[in-house]
Protein backbone atom coordinates (compact mmCIF):
# COMPACT_ATOMS: atom_id res chain seq x y z
CA UNK A 1 0.00 0.00 0.00
CA UNK A 2 1.29 3.47 -0.84
CA UNK A 3 2.21 5.64 2.13
CA UNK A 4 -0.39 8.23 3.12
CA UNK A 5 0.27 11.80 1.93
CA UNK A 6 1.54 14.36 4.39
CA UNK A 7 -1.14 16.90 3.45
CA UNK A 8 -4.89 16.67 3.04
CA UNK A 9 -6.51 17.67 -0.26
CA UNK A 10 -7.60 21.28 -0.47
CA UNK A 11 -11.26 22.17 -0.11
CA UNK A 12 -11.55 21.00 3.51
CA UNK A 13 -12.06 23.55 6.28
CA UNK A 14 -11.32 23.03 9.94
CA UNK A 15 -14.42 22.84 12.11
CA UNK A 16 -16.80 22.13 9.23
CA UNK A 17 -16.37 18.35 8.99
CA UNK A 18 -19.50 16.18 9.38
CA UNK A 19 -19.38 13.47 12.04
CA UNK A 20 -17.25 10.70 10.50
CA UNK A 21 -19.71 8.05 11.73
CA UNK A 22 -22.52 9.48 9.58
CA UNK A 23 -20.63 10.40 6.42
CA UNK A 24 -21.24 8.65 3.12
CA UNK A 25 -18.22 9.07 0.85
CA UNK A 26 -18.65 9.24 -2.92
CA UNK A 27 -16.19 9.84 -5.72
CA UNK A 28 -16.24 10.83 -9.37
CA UNK A 29 -13.91 12.33 -11.95
CA UNK A 30 -14.29 14.80 -14.80
CA UNK A 31 -12.57 17.58 -16.71
CA UNK A 32 -13.65 21.09 -17.68
CA UNK A 33 -15.96 19.70 -20.35
CA UNK A 34 -18.06 18.00 -17.65
CA UNK A 35 -17.91 20.70 -14.97
CA UNK A 36 -21.56 21.63 -15.37
CA UNK A 37 -22.77 18.02 -15.16
CA UNK A 38 -20.40 17.35 -12.27
CA UNK A 39 -21.73 20.24 -10.21
CA UNK A 40 -25.33 19.26 -11.01
CA UNK A 41 -24.53 15.76 -9.74
CA UNK A 42 -23.10 17.19 -6.52
CA UNK A 43 -26.05 19.51 -5.85
CA UNK A 44 -28.53 16.67 -6.35
CA UNK A 45 -26.50 14.34 -4.12
CA UNK A 46 -26.10 16.93 -1.37
CA UNK A 47 -29.84 17.59 -1.44
CA UNK A 48 -30.76 13.93 -0.99
CA UNK A 49 -27.86 12.87 1.26
CA UNK A 50 -27.00 15.74 3.63
CA UNK A 51 -24.15 13.65 5.10
CA UNK A 52 -22.51 13.14 1.71
CA UNK A 53 -18.91 13.97 0.89
CA UNK A 54 -18.00 13.94 -2.80
CA UNK A 55 -14.38 13.45 -3.79
CA UNK A 56 -13.63 14.78 -7.27
CA UNK A 57 -10.59 13.77 -9.26
CA UNK A 58 -9.98 16.91 -11.33
CA UNK A 59 -8.64 15.90 -14.72
CA UNK A 60 -7.32 19.37 -15.56
CA UNK A 61 -6.19 22.49 -13.72
CA UNK A 62 -9.24 24.56 -14.65
CA UNK A 63 -11.53 22.04 -12.97
CA UNK A 64 -9.56 21.94 -9.72
CA UNK A 65 -9.32 25.74 -9.53
CA UNK A 66 -13.04 26.36 -10.07
CA UNK A 67 -14.23 23.60 -7.72
CA UNK A 68 -11.97 24.84 -4.93
CA UNK A 69 -13.28 28.36 -5.41
CA UNK A 70 -16.76 27.05 -4.58
CA UNK A 71 -15.47 26.73 -0.99
CA UNK A 72 -17.66 23.71 -0.18
CA UNK A 73 -16.11 21.69 2.65
CA UNK A 74 -17.89 18.52 1.53
CA UNK A 75 -16.70 18.81 -2.07
CA UNK A 76 -13.11 17.64 -1.91
CA UNK A 77 -10.74 17.95 -4.81
CA UNK A 78 -7.70 15.86 -5.71
CA UNK A 79 -5.68 16.58 -8.84
CA UNK A 80 -4.79 13.97 -11.42
CA UNK A 81 -1.12 14.79 -10.77
CA UNK A 82 -1.52 13.69 -7.13
CA UNK A 83 -3.01 10.36 -8.15
CA UNK A 84 -0.36 9.77 -10.81
CA UNK A 85 2.43 10.66 -8.39
CA UNK A 86 1.30 7.88 -6.05
CA UNK A 87 0.52 5.38 -8.82
CA UNK A 88 3.41 5.32 -11.34
CA UNK A 89 2.05 2.31 -13.29
CA UNK A 90 -1.12 4.31 -13.93
CA UNK A 91 0.85 7.30 -15.20
CA UNK A 92 2.86 5.01 -17.46
CA UNK A 93 -0.35 3.64 -19.02
CA UNK A 94 -0.89 6.97 -20.80
CA UNK A 95 1.63 5.90 -23.40
CA UNK A 96 -0.41 3.00 -24.81
CA UNK A 97 -4.00 4.27 -24.87
CA UNK A 98 -6.09 7.23 -25.98
CA UNK A 99 -7.22 10.03 -23.68
CA UNK A 100 -10.69 8.49 -23.31
CA UNK A 101 -9.21 5.05 -22.68
CA UNK A 102 -6.94 6.54 -20.03
CA UNK A 103 -9.98 8.03 -18.32
CA UNK A 104 -11.58 4.57 -18.35
CA UNK A 105 -8.43 3.25 -16.67
CA UNK A 106 -8.97 5.67 -13.79
CA UNK A 107 -12.20 3.94 -12.73
CA UNK A 108 -10.56 1.40 -10.37
CA UNK A 109 -7.49 3.50 -9.57
CA UNK A 110 -9.36 6.47 -8.14
CA UNK A 111 -11.52 4.73 -5.46
CA UNK A 112 -8.56 2.47 -4.65
CA UNK A 113 -6.40 5.55 -4.00
CA UNK A 114 -9.04 7.03 -1.70
CA UNK A 115 -9.36 3.88 0.41
CA UNK A 116 -5.56 3.74 0.70
CA UNK A 117 -5.02 7.41 1.56
CA UNK A 118 -8.08 8.57 3.47
CA UNK A 119 -8.48 6.48 6.66
CA UNK A 120 -11.87 8.02 7.48
CA UNK A 121 -13.39 6.30 4.42
CA UNK A 122 -14.75 2.84 5.23
CA UNK A 123 -16.93 2.62 2.12
CA UNK A 124 -16.59 4.47 -1.17
CA UNK A 125 -19.28 4.87 -3.83
CA UNK A 126 -18.10 5.63 -7.34
CA UNK A 127 -20.47 7.72 -9.50
CA UNK A 128 -20.32 8.69 -13.17
CA UNK A 129 -20.49 12.46 -13.54
CA UNK A 130 -23.64 12.32 -15.70
CA UNK A 131 -25.82 10.88 -12.93
CA UNK A 132 -28.45 12.85 -11.04
CA UNK A 133 -30.17 11.91 -7.78
CA UNK A 134 -33.94 12.12 -7.44
CA UNK A 135 -34.27 10.50 -3.98
CA UNK A 136 -32.05 9.55 -1.01
CA UNK A 137 -29.58 6.73 -1.77
CA UNK A 138 -30.10 5.07 1.64
CA UNK A 139 -31.79 1.96 0.10
CA UNK A 140 -28.56 1.22 -1.79
CA UNK A 141 -26.53 1.03 1.41
CA UNK A 142 -29.29 -0.77 3.32
CA UNK A 143 -29.35 -3.51 0.67
CA UNK A 144 -25.58 -3.81 0.81
CA UNK A 145 -25.59 -4.04 4.61
CA UNK A 146 -28.39 -6.62 4.60
CA UNK A 147 -26.46 -8.78 2.14
CA UNK A 148 -23.20 -8.41 4.05
CA UNK A 149 -21.59 -7.53 0.71
CA UNK A 150 -18.21 -5.91 0.16
CA UNK A 151 -18.90 -4.81 -3.43
CA UNK A 152 -22.09 -3.59 -5.14
CA UNK A 153 -22.74 -3.31 -8.88
CA UNK A 154 -25.81 -2.70 -11.06
CA UNK A 155 -26.85 -4.55 -14.25
CA UNK A 156 -27.61 -2.74 -17.48
CA UNK A 157 -31.02 -4.47 -17.61
CA UNK A 158 -31.13 -4.26 -21.40
CA UNK A 159 -34.43 -4.94 -23.12
CA UNK A 160 -34.42 -8.20 -25.15
CA UNK A 161 -34.09 -6.32 -28.45
CA UNK A 162 -31.01 -4.53 -27.06
CA UNK A 163 -29.20 -7.72 -26.10
CA UNK A 164 -26.48 -7.03 -28.68
CA UNK A 165 -25.22 -4.30 -26.34
CA UNK A 166 -24.25 -6.93 -23.79
CA UNK A 167 -20.98 -7.32 -25.67
CA UNK A 168 -20.06 -4.08 -23.86
CA UNK A 169 -20.78 -5.70 -20.51
CA UNK A 170 -23.77 -7.00 -18.58
CA UNK A 171 -23.07 -4.49 -15.81
CA UNK A 172 -22.74 -0.72 -15.89
CA UNK A 173 -19.91 1.21 -14.27
CA UNK A 174 -22.17 4.21 -13.53
CA UNK A 175 -22.50 3.41 -9.82
CA UNK A 176 -20.27 1.04 -7.84
CA UNK A 177 -19.76 0.63 -4.09
CA UNK A 178 -16.66 -0.80 -2.39
CA UNK A 179 -16.09 -1.41 1.30
CA UNK A 180 -12.64 -0.78 2.69
CA UNK A 181 -12.39 -4.38 3.91
CA UNK A 182 -10.02 -7.00 2.52
CA UNK A 183 -12.44 -8.17 -0.18
CA UNK A 184 -13.40 -4.70 -1.36
CA UNK A 185 -9.75 -3.71 -1.67
CA UNK A 186 -8.84 -6.99 -3.36
CA UNK A 187 -11.58 -6.40 -5.93
CA UNK A 188 -10.23 -2.93 -6.71
CA UNK A 189 -6.65 -4.24 -6.87
CA UNK A 190 -7.63 -6.97 -9.32
CA UNK A 191 -9.71 -4.61 -11.47
CA UNK A 192 -6.88 -2.07 -11.55
CA UNK A 193 -4.33 -4.65 -12.68
CA UNK A 194 -6.58 -5.78 -15.51
CA UNK A 195 -7.31 -2.21 -16.64
CA UNK A 196 -3.62 -1.31 -16.57
CA UNK A 197 -2.92 -4.33 -18.78
CA UNK A 198 -5.78 -3.65 -21.24
CA UNK A 199 -8.45 -0.92 -21.29
CA UNK A 200 -9.45 0.09 -24.80
CA UNK A 201 -12.58 1.56 -26.36
CA UNK A 202 -13.36 -1.55 -28.38
CA UNK A 203 -14.71 -5.06 -27.89
CA UNK A 204 -11.91 -7.61 -27.94
CA UNK A 205 -11.74 -11.16 -26.54
CA UNK A 206 -14.75 -10.60 -24.30
CA UNK A 207 -13.36 -7.36 -22.92
CA UNK A 208 -14.56 -3.79 -23.30
CA UNK A 209 -12.86 -0.80 -21.67
CA UNK A 210 -13.15 -0.83 -17.86
CA UNK A 211 -16.68 -2.21 -17.95
CA UNK A 212 -16.37 -5.66 -19.52
CA UNK A 213 -14.30 -6.97 -16.62
CA UNK A 214 -17.34 -6.75 -14.32
CA UNK A 215 -18.97 -9.70 -16.10
CA UNK A 216 -16.67 -12.09 -14.22
CA UNK A 217 -17.30 -10.59 -10.80
CA UNK A 218 -20.34 -12.68 -9.72
CA UNK A 219 -18.32 -15.87 -10.11
CA UNK A 220 -15.06 -14.37 -8.84
CA UNK A 221 -16.39 -12.68 -5.70
CA UNK A 222 -19.43 -14.83 -4.91
CA UNK A 223 -21.51 -13.78 -1.90
CA UNK A 224 -19.23 -10.81 -1.26
CA UNK A 225 -20.78 -9.19 -4.35
CA UNK A 226 -24.30 -7.74 -4.45
CA UNK A 227 -25.90 -7.26 -7.86
CA UNK A 228 -28.50 -4.64 -6.95
CA UNK A 229 -31.88 -5.18 -8.59
CA UNK A 230 -33.54 -1.91 -7.49
CA UNK A 231 -35.24 -0.50 -10.65
CA UNK A 232 -34.73 3.09 -9.49
CA UNK A 233 -30.94 2.80 -9.21
CA UNK A 234 -29.11 3.50 -12.46
CA UNK A 235 -32.34 3.91 -14.39
CA UNK A 236 -31.07 4.87 -17.82
CA UNK A 237 -31.84 5.40 -21.52
CA UNK A 238 -31.13 1.70 -22.19
CA UNK A 239 -33.54 0.23 -19.61
CA UNK A 240 -36.40 2.64 -18.85
CA UNK A 241 -38.71 1.01 -21.42
CA UNK A 242 -38.92 -2.14 -19.27
CA UNK A 243 -40.42 -0.28 -16.33
CA UNK A 244 -43.50 1.67 -15.30
CA UNK A 245 -42.82 5.23 -14.25
CA UNK A 246 -45.25 7.25 -12.17
CA UNK A 247 -44.95 10.90 -11.22
CA UNK A 248 -47.02 12.97 -8.84
CA UNK A 249 -49.63 15.06 -10.60
CA UNK A 250 -48.66 18.65 -11.35
CA UNK A 251 -50.46 20.89 -8.80
CA UNK A 252 -53.18 23.24 -10.09
CA UNK A 253 -51.70 26.47 -11.37
CA UNK A 254 -48.30 24.89 -12.05
CA UNK A 255 -47.76 24.34 -15.76
CA UNK A 256 -44.32 22.77 -15.60
CA UNK A 257 -42.54 19.97 -13.71
CA UNK A 258 -41.01 20.68 -10.29
CA UNK A 259 -37.82 22.72 -10.44
CA UNK A 260 -35.51 20.32 -8.63
CA UNK A 261 -34.76 16.64 -9.28
CA UNK A 262 -36.63 14.59 -6.72
CA UNK A 263 -39.42 17.02 -5.92
CA UNK A 264 -41.91 15.20 -8.17
CA UNK A 265 -42.22 12.01 -6.12
CA UNK A 266 -41.14 9.78 -9.00
CA UNK A 267 -41.55 6.02 -8.68
CA UNK A 268 -40.59 3.20 -11.03
CA UNK A 269 -42.36 -0.14 -10.59
CA UNK A 270 -43.50 1.19 -7.22
CA UNK A 271 -39.96 2.01 -6.02
CA UNK A 272 -38.51 5.52 -5.76
CA UNK A 273 -36.41 6.74 -8.66
CA UNK A 274 -33.13 7.22 -6.81
CA UNK A 275 -30.58 7.99 -9.51
CA UNK A 276 -30.91 8.39 -13.28
CA UNK A 277 -28.04 8.04 -15.74
CA UNK A 278 -28.22 10.88 -18.30
CA UNK A 279 -25.75 9.25 -20.69
CA UNK A 280 -24.91 11.11 -23.93
CA UNK A 281 -27.32 13.95 -23.08
CA UNK A 282 -25.75 17.19 -24.30
CA UNK A 283 -26.50 20.32 -26.34
CA UNK A 284 -25.61 20.35 -30.01
CA UNK A 285 -25.65 24.10 -30.60
CA UNK A 286 -24.18 27.15 -28.87
CA UNK A 287 -27.57 28.37 -27.63
CA UNK A 288 -28.36 24.96 -26.06
CA UNK A 289 -31.70 24.76 -27.86
CA UNK A 290 -30.96 21.58 -29.81
CA UNK A 291 -30.05 18.59 -27.64
CA UNK A 292 -28.80 15.11 -28.29
CA UNK A 293 -31.05 12.89 -26.19
CA UNK A 294 -28.68 9.92 -26.04
CA UNK A 295 -31.66 7.64 -26.71
CA UNK A 296 -31.60 7.03 -30.47
CA UNK A 297 -30.33 3.45 -30.26
CA UNK A 298 -32.55 2.46 -27.33
CA UNK A 299 -35.99 4.03 -27.69
CA UNK A 300 -37.18 7.63 -27.30
CA UNK A 301 -39.03 8.53 -24.11
CA UNK A 302 -42.63 9.67 -24.31
CA UNK A 303 -43.29 13.28 -23.24
CA UNK A 304 -44.44 12.50 -19.70
CA UNK A 305 -41.23 10.65 -18.88
CA UNK A 306 -39.18 13.44 -20.45
CA UNK A 307 -40.89 16.08 -18.35
CA UNK A 308 -40.53 14.05 -15.16
CA UNK A 309 -36.81 13.31 -15.63
CA UNK A 310 -35.15 15.51 -18.22
CA UNK A 311 -36.85 18.83 -17.52
CA UNK A 312 -35.75 18.94 -13.85
CA UNK A 313 -32.27 17.82 -14.90
CA UNK A 314 -32.13 20.61 -17.48
CA UNK A 315 -32.94 23.09 -14.71
CA UNK A 316 -30.19 21.56 -12.58
CA UNK A 317 -27.70 21.94 -15.44
CA UNK A 318 -28.70 25.54 -16.04
CA UNK A 319 -28.39 26.36 -12.33
CA UNK A 320 -24.95 24.74 -12.24
CA UNK A 321 -23.90 26.69 -15.32
CA UNK A 322 -24.98 29.97 -13.74
CA UNK A 323 -23.15 29.16 -10.50
CA UNK A 324 -19.94 28.24 -12.30
CA UNK A 325 -20.01 31.20 -14.68
CA UNK A 326 -20.12 33.52 -11.67
CA UNK A 327 -16.65 32.17 -10.87
CA UNK A 328 -15.37 31.83 -14.44
CA UNK A 329 -17.42 33.43 -17.26
CA UNK A 330 -15.68 31.22 -19.82
CA UNK A 331 -17.32 28.06 -18.49
CA UNK A 332 -20.08 26.70 -20.70
CA UNK A 333 -21.34 23.51 -22.25
CA UNK A 334 -18.50 22.25 -24.46
CA UNK A 335 -18.60 22.99 -28.16
CA UNK A 336 -18.44 19.56 -29.77
CA UNK A 337 -17.70 20.54 -33.34
CA UNK A 338 -16.86 16.96 -34.27
CA UNK A 339 -20.47 15.97 -33.67
CA UNK A 340 -21.56 18.19 -36.56
CA UNK A 341 -19.25 16.46 -39.04
CA UNK A 342 -20.02 14.01 -41.82
CA UNK A 343 -21.10 11.17 -39.52
CA UNK A 344 -23.58 13.46 -37.78
CA UNK A 345 -25.27 14.56 -40.99
CA UNK A 346 -25.27 11.04 -42.39
CA UNK A 347 -27.22 9.86 -39.35
CA UNK A 348 -29.56 12.87 -39.31
CA UNK A 349 -32.47 11.19 -41.17
CA UNK A 350 -32.60 8.44 -38.54
CA UNK A 351 -32.33 11.01 -35.76
CA UNK A 352 -35.30 12.92 -37.15
CA UNK A 353 -37.35 9.80 -37.89
CA UNK A 354 -36.91 8.36 -34.41
CA UNK A 355 -36.87 11.65 -32.52
CA UNK A 356 -33.32 11.20 -31.25
CA UNK A 357 -32.69 14.96 -31.08
CA UNK A 358 -34.79 17.26 -28.96
CA UNK A 359 -35.61 20.94 -29.32
CA UNK A 360 -35.77 22.91 -26.08
CA UNK A 361 -38.56 25.42 -25.52
CA UNK A 362 -38.12 26.92 -22.06
CA UNK A 363 -37.61 23.93 -19.78
CA UNK A 364 -39.37 21.40 -21.98
CA UNK A 365 -38.17 19.24 -24.84
CA UNK A 366 -39.91 18.46 -28.10
CA UNK A 367 -38.67 15.94 -30.64
CA UNK A 368 -38.96 15.98 -34.41
CA UNK A 369 -40.58 12.59 -34.78
CA UNK A 370 -42.61 10.91 -37.46
CA UNK A 371 -44.08 8.07 -35.46
CA UNK A 372 -41.50 5.53 -34.27
CA UNK A 373 -40.11 7.27 -31.19
CA UNK A 374 -40.02 4.88 -28.25
CA UNK A 375 -39.87 1.89 -30.61
CA UNK A 376 -36.64 3.12 -32.20
CA UNK A 377 -34.48 0.64 -30.31
CA UNK A 378 -36.63 -2.32 -31.38
CA UNK A 379 -36.88 -1.06 -34.98
CA UNK A 380 -33.15 -0.47 -35.26
CA UNK A 381 -32.43 -3.93 -33.84
CA UNK A 382 -34.68 -5.53 -36.49
CA UNK A 383 -33.02 -3.45 -39.21
CA UNK A 384 -29.58 -4.53 -38.02
CA UNK A 385 -30.55 -8.21 -38.12
CA UNK A 386 -31.98 -7.86 -41.63
CA UNK A 387 -28.85 -6.07 -42.79
CA UNK A 388 -26.59 -8.73 -41.30
CA UNK A 389 -28.56 -11.46 -43.09
CA UNK A 390 -28.15 -9.62 -46.39
CA UNK A 391 -24.38 -9.38 -46.07
CA UNK A 392 -23.81 -12.83 -44.52
CA UNK A 393 -21.36 -14.89 -46.63
CA UNK A 394 -22.76 -17.83 -48.55
CA UNK A 395 -21.57 -21.19 -47.22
Amino acid sequence: MVAAPTRKPEGRRAGTEPDATTVNHYCTYFDRGFLIQGLALWRSLARHDPAAVLWVLALDDATSVVLRRLGDARLRVVTLAELERDDPPLAAAKANRTRVEYFFTLSPCWPRWLLAHQPEIDRITYLDADLCFFAPPAPVFSAMDAAGASVLITPHRFSPWLSHYEQHGRFNVGILVFRGDATGRACLDDWRERCLAWCHDRVEDGRYADQGYLDAWPERWGQALLVLDHPGVNLAPWNWMQHRLQAAAVPPGQDSPPSEPGSAGLTVDGCPVIVFHFARFRPLDAAARWWQSGQLDYGIMPPRWREALYSPYLRALRAARTELRALDPAIDFPRRAGRLGRDFWRALPLRLLFGGDWLRAGDRFFNLRFGLGRWSGRALAIARKAFRRRIAPVA
